[in-house]
């Protein structure tokens, strides 16, 4: 539906405002503390913009920039769809979290709900190039996660994000993609159509401008709004340089809980992990040691519930996580027949997922799923090397 003229023009200042050369979040913060909002800035004249900033930035604010505004008329015809939205940092929709991080985005690009900010999530990210065994847990943990009422935020790389993504759109709560693109292209182009599902059950998000490419610059800025806009982060495999470490690190910084599954000493991928634990983050091997982090902060959050359509009071949408949160909480039931016949495999000595893949004929993300399903149900424990073994309940 084609934006309102009143709507056309609000959206046009602020995309003029941040689409302006040079002026970057922390620039536009000065500037919005300084004068007020965005038409009071472009209000305010070169002199006074230049005391905020500087000559060459004030004048850039002001000149007739025709390459600006033929990019700001095709972010409004972008706009003008109904799953496309400008989120501005004075809008309603705006996440709450995000303006706790110290330099929140001005303008947020969405695609799909952008309730889907809001809504209490958990960030799982890890290596481009994992092992079969992570990509399996990855893809486990996030669906029983989402079931649980924890949207999965990562940012749809390939390897352990791409796996996040799939099992959350598997679970109840969705998922929602922070990129390091413009939403309107899709990095790698081999996840379009991951990308169309997450933009149906969730968002994609970014505050780079539209038709902005891949840049290795802008994958930390989108690092520190997967972290910001989560309650806690999840590094399943990294390796000891790998970027899933500046986003547990940014996230330790903003306040939030950082977590990592621990591997086999002699895995690579795991080093990354390992170096989080002993600098202080949680050691998790299952989901419900994810939930005793972070339950009490999803009873708090004012996101919209699982499912829900973002509208209603805070309360019922808080209440309604809160159920979700009781439900994953309650006991365990029998395993279902999968489970069961994989408990069967299992026999009695350990096992990785990639064996039990190798004996099943089964993928190993359903095998990592029925693992996690017997772990919850008390029936199978995980080693810290990764292997498995029947507790002997």
């Amino acid at each position: 539906m084609p934006l309102s003229a009143e709507a056309r023009e609000e959206r046009a200042v602020w995309l003029r405002l941040v689409l302006t050369p040079g002026i970057g979040p922390a620039s536009v913060r000065r500037l919005l503390e300084a004068f007020g909002l965005p038409e009071d800035i472009f209000a305010a004249g070169r002199s006074k913009l230049a005391a905020a900033l500087d000559g060459a930035r004030a004048q850039a604010l002001l000149a007739n920039d025709e390459a600006r505004e033929a990019q700001v008329d095709a972010a409004l015809r972008w706009a003008g769809d109904d799953r496309h939205h400008l989120v501005a940092l004075t809008d309603g929709a705006y996440p709450a979290r995000l303006l706790g991080i110290g330099d929140p985005p001005s303008l947020l690009f969405v695609r799909g709900d952008p309730a889907a900010l809001s809504r209490p999530s958990l960030a799982i990210v890890g290596s481009r190039h994992p092992t079969r065994t992570g990509v399996g847990l990855a893809q486990a943990f996030a669906q029983a996660l989402a079931d649980a009422g924890l949207q999965i935020c990562s940012g749809l790389a390939q390897g352990i994000d791409a796996a996040a993504h799939r099992g959350a759109l598997a679970g109840r709560a969705g998922t929602l993609a922070v990129v390091g693109t413009g939403v309107d292209l899709t990095y790698p182009a081999a996840h379009a159509e991951l990308a169309d599902a997450i933009a149906e059950r969730g968002a994609i998000v970014s505050e780079l401008p539209l038709g902005t490419g891949p840049q290795r610059a802008n994958f930390p800025r989108r690092n520190r709004l997967i972290a910001g806009l989560s309650l806690g982060v999840l590094v399943v495999e990294a390796a000891r340089h790998s970027g899933s470490l500046i986003t547990a690190r940014q996230a330790a910084e903003f306040g939030r809980e950082v977590m990592a599954i621990p591997g086999s000493i002699h895995s690579p991928v795991a080093k990354g992990c390992h170096q989080l634990i002993r600098e202080g983050a949680k050691l998790v091997e299952s989901a419900e040691d994810v939930l005793v982090e972070v339950r009490a902060q999803m009873t708090q959050t004012t996101g919209a519930a699982p499912g829900g359509t973002g509208a209603g009071p805070a309360a019922v949408r808080a209440g309604s996580a809160t159920a979700h949160v009781r439900s994953a909480a309650a006991p365990a039931g029998p395993p279902s027949a999968d489970a069961a016949r994989l408990l069967v495999e299992l026999g009695w000595d350990p096992a990785d997922p990639d064996t039990l893949a190798e004996r099943t004929g089964q993928p190993v993300g359903a095998i990592a799923a029925g693992l996690l399903e017997l772990e919850l149900a008390g029936l199978a424990e995980r080693w810290i090397d990764g292997r498995y073994v029947r507790s002997g309940r």
